[in-house]
């Protein structure tokens, strides 16, 4: 007699999967002798301030050197998106976060 295959249970181990960190952040740039900030979230820091550096941002972020003064994370990308919009949004907390940050007029 051929022996019977014991069914296979359909209960799956639950993998831990740890969530993707959002991050709001705020780049600065002073190439054209006026100080420009941007607003954006992401969900690889390091990563997207390379694509703005490299002409591969945001439009209005295209030839340009940029630098990160701020940044912060979020559990969602909802409250990444919320948080990027009140930024936006607020010029004057804009300036608070960049108040802090010291700027390079560029080579001497």
């Amino acid at each position: 007699m051929p022996k019977s295959k014991a069914p296979k249970s359909k209960a799956h181990k639950s993998k831990l999967i740890e969530p993707t960190p959002n991050y709001v952040y705020l780049i600065v740039t002073c190439d054209t002798g006026t100080t420009r900030s941007y607003v954006g979230w992401t969900t690889d820091l390091e990563k997207r301030l390379a694509a703005h550096n490299a002409g591969a941002g945001a439009k209005s972020t295209r030839g340009r050197q940029w630098r990160l003064v701020h940044s912060e994370v979020f559990k969602t990308r909802g409250e990444a998106m919320a948080r990027e919009y009140a930024l936006k949004k607020d010029r004057k907390a804009r300036r608070a976060l960049m108040s802090g940050a010291k700027f390079d007029s560029g080579p001497d």
